[in-house]
C-alpha cells in the first residue's frame, strides 16, 4: 500500500460521500484529495444552511475550528527557520514578557506540541480581546512542569502562535499566512476573513448528543465546570455556543487556534504542498528538516486535557499508537495533520504524496473526527468501513 506504486481509491471515497447524506445527517460538505500535487477528487453536496436556500458548491467556505491549527503551526515553523531560530530556543528570547511566572525556558518546541503547561488560564479574560489574553498568558505561571506531560491548548495555543509571530514579523499570523502562503498558493483560506469574502460562508450547525467511542472520560470531565478540561475549552471566554461562529466578528477575529475559514480545496491544496516535500511550481516553501518536524512524535500517551492518549509532532496531531482508535490520518506512519471540533479532518502523507481535507456544516458530536470523515480516509486506502 505505502509504495510508488499506490492509487487512491476514487470510487471508494466518493461512494462515502454520497452515503453521507443519508446515513450520518451531512447538510452540505466538501471534500478534496491531491496526489502528486494533482486534485483527483473534488466533491461538494449539499446546502449552506438549513432552510436550503443556498447550495452548497465547491467554493463555499465554512469554518473548520482546530484544523486551523495546522495552518498556525505551520506559519510559527516557517518563520522560526527563516529567523535562524531553532526549536529548543526559549520564547522568551522573541518575547521577554512571556519569561514571567517561571516561563522563561519554556521552549517553541513545547508550545508546538501542547507541553507548555498554559491550556487555561487562571484570569477571565475575552477571546475578543488579544492584548488582554496576551497579557494574561504573561501573568499565568504554567499548570504543570512544562515539559513534564502534555495537555492540549485548544485556544490559548493560537495566541501564543499569534504573538510569537507579531513579535519576529511585525504582522498577526494571519496576515502571514496570506502572505507566505494563501496569495502565492491561491489557497481560499483565511484565518481572518475579509468582509469581501463573508457572501460565500455556509452556516454552521451543532451536531446531535451522542456517546462518541472512546471520549467518555473527555465528556466526562467537560461536564465539571472546576475541570482543567471544562477551563482549557473556554479560556480566553467567549464564544461558547456553535452559533457564536456564524458571527462575522468572528470570521474576522483571526484566531489562529481555531477561526480559520475556506474551502476542502484549499486545505487540502496546502497539505499537498506539504505532502510534495514542501515545494510547489518550483518554489521552496519547507526544508527537509521541518517536514521532518512535522512528520516526527515530540509526545503522546495520555493528554491532561483530553483525558484520552493523544500524540502530536512539532504543531501536528500524530495518530497514536496502538491506542485502539481508529487511524485519523491514512495509513502511513509519516502522516500528519489536524481535525476540527464537528469532523472537520486535513491532513498530508509524504509517504504516497497524498493529502486529504474534508469540511462541512453540520457539526457531529465527539472531540475527534466521527465516521464521516474515518470512512472516507479508510475509503481512500481501499479499506472497507
Amino acid at each position: 500500500m505505502n509504495s510508488p506504486a499506490f492509487e487512491p481509491s476514487l470510487t471508494g471515497v466518493a461512494q462515502v460521500f454520497e452515503d453521507n447524506f443519508t446515513r450520518h445527517d451531512e447538510l452540505g460538505a466538501s471534500v478534496s484529495v491531491w496526489h502528486h500535487g494533482v486534485e483527483v477528487i473534488s466533491l461538494a453536496a449539499g446546502f449552506c444552511d438549513r432552510d436550503k436556500t443556498r447550495s452548497w458548491c465547491p467554493d463555499s467556505l465554512v469554518p473548520f475550528w482546530s484544523a486551523t491549527k495546522g495552518l498556525a503551526a505551520a506559519c510559527l515553523l516557517h518563520l522560526l527557520e527563516d529567523s535562524g531560530i531553532d526549536l529548543p530556543a526559549p520564547v522568551a528570547s522573541v518575547w521577554p514578557e512571556f519569561a514571567r511566572a517561571g516561563k522563561g525556558q519554556v521552549s517553541f518546541e513545547e508550545v508546538l506540541s501542547h507541553q507548555a503547561g498554559l491550556p487555561a488560564l487562571d484570569r477571565e479574560v475575552s477571546i475578543f480581546d488579544h492584548g488582554a489574553v496576551v497579557s494574561a498568558i504573561e501573568q499565568q505561571q504554567p499548570l504543570w512542569q512544562p515539559g513534564s506531560r502534555h495537555g492540549y491548548h485548544p485556544r490559548i495555543f493560537g495566541f501564543l502562535l499569534d504573538e510569537i509571530v507579531l513579535r519576529i514579523a511585525g504582522i498577526r499570523l494571519g496576515s502571514y499566512f496570506r502572505r507566505e502562503f494563501g496569495d502565492p498558493l491561491d489557497l481560499d483560506l483565511w484565518i481572518g476573513l475579509p468582509e469581501a469574502e463573508h457572501g460565500r460562508v455556509a452556516t454552521l450547525y451543532s451536531g446531535r448528543m451522542s456517546d462518541p467511542q472512546g471520549e467518555a472520560d473527555f465528556y466526562r470531565a467537560f461536564g465539571n465546570p472546576q475541570s482543567l478540561t471544562r477551563r482549557a475549552f473556554g479560556s480566553p471566554a467567549g464564544l461558547a455556543a456553535i452559533s457564536g461562529m456564524n458571527d462575522p466578528q468572528a470570521w474576522q477575529a483571526g484566531w489562529p487556534a481555531l477561526g480559520g475559514i475556506g474551502t476542502a480545496g484549499g486545505l487540502a491544496k496546502f497539505y499537498a504542498m506539504l505532502a510534495g516535500g514542501g515545494a510547489w511550481e518550483g518554489k521552496r516553501y519547507f526544508s527537509e528538516e521541518l517536514l521532518q518536524r512535522m512528520s516526527v512524535i515530540l509526545v503522546s500517551g495520555r493528554d491532561t486535557v483530553f483525558c484520552m492518549d493523544s500524540a502530536f509532532s512539532a504543531g501536528f496531531m500524530k495518530d497514536v499508537p496502538a491506542a485502539g482508535r481508529r487511524r485519523m490520518f491514512g495509513r502511513s506512519e509519516k502522516s500528519f495533520g489536524h481535525p476540527g471540533a464537528g469532523g472537520s479532518l486535513a491532513f498530508a502523507d509524504p509517504e504516497n504524496n497524498l493529502a486529504f481535507a474534508y469540511v462541512m456544516n453540520q457539526m457531529s458530536y465527539g472531540v475527534l473526527p466521527g465516521p464521516k470523515a474515518l470512512d472516507m480516509v479508510d475509503a481512500l486506502y481501499g479499506l472497507g468501513h
